[in-house]
């Protein structure tokens, strides 16, 4: 069994400064996406990332063990984006090309075709919600966090994640009939 995250951050804090490649492995690209979708710019989304590791490089000794330690650093990435958000005053829009999806060959074409535009329209759907309700709907479902681990992330008491998440799903909820409905 390999090396956990807290073991990482131990041997970090220790002067093993190459533990914390262990964590980048682990942590680089589920940070990134993170950050993609919420900033839906891939440079911003890069410099967010990069911006979130080097700064819990340098604060890993306010790492609370007794937390998971992908709440903490996703509270870093969170930030992050906030960050550029405010400093860009960005638009929330998605181009689909941004997330290509290659058909399953062990699967049929029509079932493929309709995953495709499930995932294309769930992108949509995400891009079209405030940044606020699009990440507690990606820390949950992307990320499988519960309530108090996204509550940490953003800052938030529980019951603000809780009613974000409401708000959010009532939000995907009415954009799906609305869009029923036209159809």
């Amino acid at each position: 069994m390999g090396e956990t995250d807290i073991d990482l951050a131990r041997r970090c804090l220790g002067g093993d400064s190459s533990a914390f490649a262990g964590i980048l492995e682990v942590y680089q690209d589920r940070v990134y996406s993170f950050a993609l979708r919420l900033l839906r710019d891939p440079a911003a989304a890069e410099d967010a990332a990069q911006e979130a590791f080097v700064k819990a490089f340098r604060g890993l000794a306010s790492y609370n063990p007794a937390y998971p330690f992908s709440s903490w650093l996703f509270r870093i990435a969170h930030n992050a984006c906030m960050d550029a958000l405010r400093a860009g005053n960005k638009t929330v829009s998605l181009d689909s090309e941004d997330f290509p999806d290659l058909p399953d060959p062990a699967r049929g074409v029509a079932d493929s075709v309709a995953e495709s535009l499930d995932a294309e329209r769930i992108e949509t759907l995400l891009a079209s919600l405030p940044p606020i309700y699009s990440e507690v709907l990606l820390l949950a479902y992307r990320e499988d966090m519960g309530p108090a681990e996204i509550a940490r992330v953003i800052g938030a008491p529980e019951g603000t994640a809780k009613a974000r998440l409401f708000r959010a799903r009532e939000l995907v909820k009415a954009k799906l009939a609305a869009a029923d409905a036209t159809v």
